[in-house]
């Protein structure tokens, strides 16, 4: 609830305000200009004529208008906008010119703040993981209550200013959901067969003792598996054949659990299997099928490695490189959350993707293929496995032009090896329609931090991811 400062100063009683805070039309984008004008050069006197400068004229700025519909006389009683810094965007977005009418900044309204969160909000969308703004000295206190942090000071415009930082937490989030409960519910697994994992703790499979076979095993999440069952079909061979190369593993066969509410149901998931099955040239040698239970779908997959590639191989110093497959696109309805590059690929192509890591086996010192924590919490298993730290280089990831960098960091990628090599001595993988680059690097400590363009880290992953340490 705000106080109408404008109805109070004419005797009217005080009325809640009625706020909604959209992305400017060409009249909001007229109105907000307007605004901006009678705030930072007639009120504040920071500018000459006008304010505007060559983000107005950028197509990629986002401008935010917040609109009283309650009020005829002044709709838009704020506005603000924010635009990636660079070209191409690397997902670091900044905010500025934010401006609220002086008939809504008083009497506990609330206009300013409403703007400003919609902002961070709308920047994560937008892929971005560093948004920044450089605000007015005496602005620093109410944006530290929104939990915006302090990062130094400058002068612009002739006046003092204070750059501060939203925190992002996209990756932090991610990977408390999906890998941070490991240690915990697992631990006591790990040491039920002493040996059986030695060296693989972390690891997407694990060797089977007294052989040269690896399993693995993955299971879809069951909503997945209801809302879109043959692509679930499809992914639960393509994580275990990525889990299996990812250790070097060339593929011999995949066993299946599948739970359906009935027969027609249970065909469109198996559908989906055989043809991903096929495209691999792994056969399914068995499994276990149940009807009239909710969907579900779990898959194990056997391998050969006469060396297993551990995800733990790495040390501090050793390059990252990422391997990645950008062809294809967002498969529909999981748009921001799953890069279908699979389903494009001949079945040469995917086989020979199998085989990338075997190939430069035992040249390779760790690897790890993306899955559920998405490339950065991925980058940060195989570090906490190795040891370490991480940080990765956001120019230089490998990225498809349709995903933002936000999306891209924690999505499932499709096809996507994470491997360490010591420094100097990364190769490419061989990998059919992939791109391959050095974009990383193993450092003391633990965590993943991003480097960014002007050589500023942020860090995505404070910590250890899943707890459970070095192998």
């Amino acid at each position: 609830m705000s106080v109408d400062v404008c109805e109070l100063l004419i005797g009217a009683p005080p009325r809640a305000r009625r706020l909604i805070v959209e992305r400017a039309d060409a009249a909001g984008v007229a109105a907000y200009r307007a605004l901006r004008r009678d705030v930072f050069v007639a009120e504040q006197g920071l500018f000459a004529g006008h304010d505007l400068d060559d983000l107005d004229n950028d197509p990629r700025t986002i401008v935010l208008v917040a609109r009283d519909t309650g009020d005829a006389g002044c709709p838009v009683v704020g506005g603000v906008r924010l635009a990636p810094v660079t070209e191409p965007d690397v997902g670091w977005w900044a905010g500025s010119r934010l401006a609220v009418h002086a008939c809504a900044r008083r009497g506990g309204g609330n206009v300013g703040a409403v703007l400003v969160r919609a902002a961070c909000s709308t920047a994560e969308v937008a892929g971005a993981l560093r948004f920044e703004a450089e605000v007015q000295a005496g602005n620093v206190t109410f944006f530290q209550r929104l939990g915006w942090r302090r990062l130094g000071s400058t002068v612009l415009h002739g006046i003092p200013h204070v750059r501060m930082r939203w925190p992002v937490g996209r990756v932090e989030a991610l990977v408390a959901a999906t890998k941070a409960p490991l240690r915990e519910l697992v631990s006591e697994l790990l040491t039920a067969v002493p040996g059986a994992a030695h060296g693989f703790v972390g690891d997407d499979g694990a060797p089977v003792p007294g052989s040269d076979l690896v399993a693995v095993c993955d299971a879809i999440v069951p909503a997945m598996v209801e809302r879109d069952p043959e692509w679930a079909g499809w992914c639960s061979v393509l994580v275990n054949v990525n889990d299996l190369a990812a250790m070097g593993a060339l593929p011999v066969g995949l066993l299946d659990a599948v739970g359906a509410r009935d027969r027609s149901f249970a065909s469109r998931v198996l559908a989906g299997l055989r043809a991903a099955a096929r495209a691999a040239g792994v056969p399914v040698l068995g499994g276990h099928t149940q009807l009239g239970v909710p969907g579900a779908l779990a898959v194990t997959g056997l391998g050969r490695a006469p060396r297993p590639v551990p995800a733990g191989g790495g040390r501090a110093g050793d390059e990252l490189r990422v391997t990645a497959d950008l062809g294809g696109n967002w498969r529909p309805g999981h748009t921001g959350r799953q890069w279908d590059s699979t389903s494009y690929r001949r079945a040469d192509e995917l086989r020979a993707q199998q085989r990338a890591v075997a190939d430069r086996a035992p040249a390779v010192a760790a690897a790890k293929d993306v899955s559920m924590a998405g490339l950065a919490g991925t980058v940060g298993m195989l570090a906490e496995a190795s040891g370490c730290g991480a940080e990765l280089d956001v120019a230089e990831v490998p990225r498809p032009s349709g995903a933002s960098l936000g999306d891209w960091l924690t999505c499932f990628p499709g096809f996507a090896m994470i491997t360490a090599d010591r420094a100097g001595e990364s190769v490419a993988l061989d990998a059919p329609g992939c791109e391959s680059r050095v974009c990383g690097r193993l450092r003391t400590g633990t965590g993943v931090r991003l480097r960014w363009p002007d050589g500023a880290y942020t860090e995505v992953v404070a910590g250890a991811v899943t707890g459970m340490g070095v192998a």
